[in-house]
């Protein structure tokens, strides 16, 4: 019926006539009226025949990076749809998924929300099959939507001024859009894990002002979100090699921003996590620029008070440095010592577990450089009035590795040493202490019992020494006191200067 209906209508014999007609207005045509009312009809039947797909033409992007041409309507299903309009409807799809909406307010376009969260799951499920062809507008219609969506500006942090620690039982924010963000960011993370993802084109959008604003997205008080960022991180270095330098100095420069300008920050352990498992695949040997970021912006994050919140992780990536190049040990120990905590017990137990972890790996060569300052320090936390920070210094004599290393150098450190035990011996109040202490010294007597000796009478005569010039400071303000109460009233200076220099000098 259709074809009997065209071949009514009138024909003009060139074909470029025909699409001048077309382009007209058919209905304000002069021609006979009955062959206008013929052409309505026709038109009619035509536009309910053809019109399986709804379509709607708008544009998601400029035409330079849009592909142009109409898009199917988002709303349709991606199995109502043949393969060569799956694209199409794709883009559509991310384009109404661009819609930011208020989740603080529940009422509010409750529909469009769960409309766009429906969008959001079939968005997922559809790249994750594999189906999807990551063309340039297709790769920057998933930009732009995820950075819609994601890249925003968080509240501003009130009593910043708090060190985190202080307040680490606080209960975390959670942000009420997670819904959707949760959703967005599997679909970003789906797309990245992508074989067919070509990272040469699609650096062209995820480029370095792409990736500063994932980064600042770590500082988001909800872990959730941070725990995905984590992932989406770890991906991007590993599929667009050429921004690793850069990811690097980005971190870094988060890092140089919290211990010397903020010392807040929410991110910290879950940057450090993803670079725990970026440092393991370091190639050997170690690039100088790695050195670097182990010495200017891993070794400093020892300082901030609020070190117990990622101190794992941090402890984590500086073993691994050591592990791959054992030189590097000297140059974190040094750090450890210039950043160790005089009044926080709590850091300097943390302290104390990473320097027992880095000896364990240490050689004898790099040992000798930095023994001396170590056990000075080691000693100063065996007398330590924290209970918990003197049993763990003592522990470390558990340890057969350092026991080793002690061995082979027992003239040097048994002196230290020795001094700091015969303290605890005579004045420290805890008896776990003391118990350690005897234990302690029990076990460098069996190491070197002349030496042990030798240490145990240094010791006596230099408390016998002190003992002695003790008393005698006693005994000279005893006569500069006795002096001074003997003077008149009206104050003789120079008797009584007199006295007291005699007194001094006796």
């Amino acid at each position: 019926m259709l074809k009997q209906l065209l071949a009514k209508l009138p024909r003009k014999s060139a074909k470029s006539d025909t699409l001048d007609s077309l382009g007209s207005d058919p209905c304000n045509s002069t021609t006979n009226p009955e062959n206008r009312t013929q052409f309505t009809s026709t038109c009619n039947v035509i536009s309910s025949r053809l019109n399986v797909v709804k379509r709607k033409s708008w544009a998601i992007f400029p035409a330079s990076v849009a592909s142009g041409g109409d898009l199917v309507e988002p709303h349709t299903a991606f199995k109502d749809v043949s393969n060569s309009d799956k694209q199409s409807l794709l883009l559509s799809k991310l384009n109404l998924c661009c819609a930011v909406y208020d989740f603080t307010d529940s009422s509010k376009n409750s529909s469009e929300k769960d409309l766009k969260y429906q969008i959001l799951v079939e968005l997922c499920d559809f790249i994750a099959s594999g189906s999807a062809k990551f063309t340039d507008s297709v790769i920057a219609a998933v930009c732009k939507m995820c950075a819609v969506n994601l890249f925003r500006d968080f509240p501003p942090k009130y009593h910043s001024h708090i060190p985190r620690s202080e307040s680490e039982d606080e209960e975390p924010l959670f942000d009420p859009a997670w819904s959707h963000l949760q959703l967005v960011y599997d679909l970003f993370l789906r797309f990245l894990n992508q074989s067919a993802l070509d990272a040469k084109l699609a650096k062209k959008y995820i480029d370095h002002s792409y990736i500063l604003r994932i980064l600042e997205l770590f500082d988001s008080e909800d872990p959730r979100e941070r725990d995905c960022l984590k992932s989406i991180l770890h991906r991007l270095y590993g599929k667009f090699m050429m921004h690793r330098p850069f990811i690097r100095k980005a971190v870094s420069n988060v890092f140089y921003r919290f211990v010397f300008e903020t010392e807040r920050h929410n991110g910290i352990a879950e940057l450090l996590e993803v670079f725990g498992s970026v440092i393991s695949g370091f190639a050997l040997p170690l690039k100088e620029e790695h050195k670097i970021f182990l010495s200017r912006a891993l070794i400093p994050l020892h300082k901030p008070k609020s070190l117990g919140i990622y101190h794992q992780q941090l402890a984590y990536c500086v073993v691994q440095f050591v592990e791959k190049d054992p030189k590097l040990a000297n140059i974190v120990i040094k750090g450890l010592l210039k950043y160790w905590p005089v009044t926080n017990s709590q850091k300097e137990l943390m302290f104390l577990s990473e320097l027992e972890e880095l000896l364990e790996m240490t050689n004898m060569a790099e040992f000798e450089k930095i023994m001396v300052p170590l056990f000075r320090r080691i000693a100063c936390c065996l007398n330590s009035s924290h209970f918990q920070v003197a049993e763990r210094a003592h522990f470390l004599w558990n340890n057969d590795q350092i026991l080793n290393l002690v061995v082979q150098h027992r003239q040097v450190i048994m002196p230290m040493i020795f001094s700091a035990l015969e303290w605890n011996s005579q004045n420290h109040w805890n008896k776990a202490v003391l118990n350690l202490t005897q234990n302690v010294k029990k076990v460098l007597s069996e190491m070197d019992k002349e030496l042990a000796l030798a240490c145990q009478t240094k010791v006596e005569d230099e408390n016998s020494k002190s003992s002695v010039a003790a008393e005698k400071r006693r005994l000279t303000w005893e006569r500069i006191e006795t002096a001074a109460s003997c003077q008149p009233s009206t104050n003789n200076h120079s008797g009584v200067t007199e006295s007291a220099t005699y007194a001094i000098t006796c």
